[in-house]
C-alpha cells in the first residue's frame, strides 16, 4: 500500500535555531498514525517528500507540544525553493512503509 498526500503549511523555525520545520495537518498525521500502526509511542516516520525543485528522503518527527508531526526541510532544500521562515510552502510526501521496522 502507498500513502501519498500534499498540503501547504507554514515553515517555521525551531526555537532553539537553525532548524525549520512545517508542521502536518493534524488530519494528516492521525491518517499516518492509522496507516503505519508500527510506529511506536509516536515515532519518527520514514517519508520521501518534495518541496519544488527538490526530492528527498528524511524522517516525520512527532512533536507533542503541536500534537502532530513535523518534517524538518534542510538549507540546501529552502535555498532551492527561496523561501523562509513563516513562508506558506506547498510539500507532498509519501510515507516509505517498507523503510519502517516493526
Amino acid at each position: 500500500a502507498l500513502m501519498r498526500a500534499t498540503f501547504t503549511a507554514e515553515l517555521f523555525e525551531w526555537p532553539e535555531g537553525s532548524w525549520f520545520f512545517v508542521a502536518l495537518p493534524e488530519e494528516l498525521s492521525d491518517d499516518i498514525l492509522d496507516f503505519v500502526p508500527s510506529v511506536n509511542g509516536f515515532g519518527s516516520v520514514p517519508v520521501e517528500v518534495t518541496l519544488e525543485p527538490t526530492t528527498w528522503r528524511t524522517s516525520l518527527f512527532p512533536d507533542k507540544a503541536r500534537g502532530t508531526f513535523v518534517l524538518p526541510v534542510k538549507k540546501a532544500v529552502r535555498t532551492a525553493a527561496s523561501v523562509g521562515d513563516g513562508d506558506r510552502v506547498e510539500v507532498s510526501l509519501e510515507v516509505l512503509a517498507e523503510l519502517i521496522r516493526d
